[in-house]
C-alpha cells in the first residue's frame, strides 16, 4: 500500500528546487576556475552573468555557458527567473593527463594537464515582502584580538651577579 503525501510535504517539496547543470572533463585547471567562480557564489543570476561577461578569462566563458543551462534547466521546472540565485557552485578536480616532456641531459619533466568537473545549483529566492537573498558582502564582526605582552617584561637578573 502507498503512503499519501499530505498538502504540507507536497509545499515544502515545491519550495526548495534547485536546477542544476553539470559539466564534466574542462580542459582548465580546477584552480583556475575557482578563482572566477567563487565571485558569483550566492549572487542573483543577472548579476553572475554580468561577472561573468565582464571577467577576461576562459573560465569566465566556461561558467557562463553552463550558468545558462542551468537557467534553462530552472525554466523546465518552471521557476522563476527573475528569483533565481547561485545557491552552490563549485569546482572539483577531473582525472589528470600525465605527459612528458624531454629536456636537456636526457632527462624528462612531468606535465600535469588537469581538467574539472563543475557543478552550478540555482535556487529561487524569496517572495516579495520576504528577506532578499543572503548577503555574503556584508561584513562579519572579528573576533577582538587577544593582548599580547609587551616585550622587556621579563625581571632583569642582578647585575653583577654573573659568577
Amino acid at each position: 500500500m502507498k503512503k499519501e503525501k499530505s498538502k504540507s510535504q507536497d509545499a515544502s517539496v515545491a519550495t526548495s528546487l534547485t536546477a542544476r547543470a553539470i559539466a564534466r572533463y574542462l580542459k582548465i585547471s580546477p584552480r583556475k576556475v575557482r578563482v572566477v567562480i567563487n565571485e558569483i557564489r550566492h549572487k542573483p543570476v543577472n548579476q553572475a552573468l554580468h561577472i561573468l561577461y565582464s571577467a577576461k578569462r576562459k573560465a569566465a566563458r566556461m561558467a557562463e555557458k553552463h550558468l545558462r543551462s542551468a537557467m534553462a534547466n530552472a525554466k523546465v521546472l518552471g521557476m522563476d527567473e527573475k528569483r533565481l540565485y547561485v545557491s552552490k557552485i563549485f569546482a572539483d578536480g577531473g582525472p589528470t593527463m600525465k605527459r612528458f616532456m624531454s629536456r636537456s641531459m636526457g632527462r624528462a619533466d612531468r606535465i600535469l594537464k588537469r581538467s574539472t568537473h563543475l557543478t552550478i545549483e540555482l535556487k529561487e529566492g524569496q517572495k516579495k515582502g520576504e528577506p532578499d537573498l543572503p548577503n555574503v558582502n556584508e561584513k562579519r564582526e572579528k573576533p577582538p584580538k587577544a593582548v599580547k605582552p609587551k616585550y622587556g617584561t621579563r625581571k632583569k637578573a642582578a647585575a653583577g651577579s654573573g659568577a
